[in-house]
């Protein structure tokens, strides 16, 4: 068995002891804590046109709405600002089994995150004229701004394509 010197050793302990030090926690360090007053964000409905969370639209009423903007209002008809949200298109397609011959219906989706609304305009070019029955539409994770620049989340809409 062969046995290394510690006189080899003793130069690389020597060079890892001030990483050791750094690395260490400081009593120092301190954080200012500031007290926020507590935010109950009001109940909002958002709004896509003049379609809400759970509606059914036609083919050329998703056409007509996907260039609109989307709206956040509370019952007072108080108008939010969006800062963000997600949109998830469920589109439909189909695939063709290549033993059997036959065609299957088959949904993928496409989703992103925006920061403006209405959507980009390359997002309007590229959904106009291409909708089909049975697909959906989720905008979620909705981000909006109240007078005070208090951010909260609004709820989801989703509509559903006939």
């Amino acid at each position: 068995m062969r046995h290394f010197p510690l006189r080899r050793w003793v130069p690389t302990l020597l060079l890892l002891l001030p990483f050791y030090a750094v690395a260490q926690k400081s009593d120092t360090a301190r954080v200012e804590v500031t007290k926020v007053k507590k935010f109950k964000p009001p109940v909002v409905k958002v709004v896509w046109g003049k379609r809400s969370n759970g509606d059914t639209v036609t083919v050329p009423e998703a056409n007509e709405l996907i260039g609109l903007p989307l709206k956040v209002t509370d019952d007072k008809n108080g108008v939010y600002t969006v800062s963000s949200y997600h949109l998830l298109y469920k589109r439909k397609g189909s695939i063709l089994n290549q033993e059997t011959g036959r065609e299957r219906v088959i949904f993928t989706t496409v989703s992103d995150i925006f920061k403006e609304t209405p959507l980009p305009e390359g997002w309007i070019k590229g959904l106009k004229g291409y909708f089909q029955s049975d697909e959906e539409l989720l905008f979620f994770d909705i981000v909006v701004k109240d007078q005070n620049n208090r951010i909260f989340f609004a709820p989801n809409l989703k509509l559903y394509i006939e």
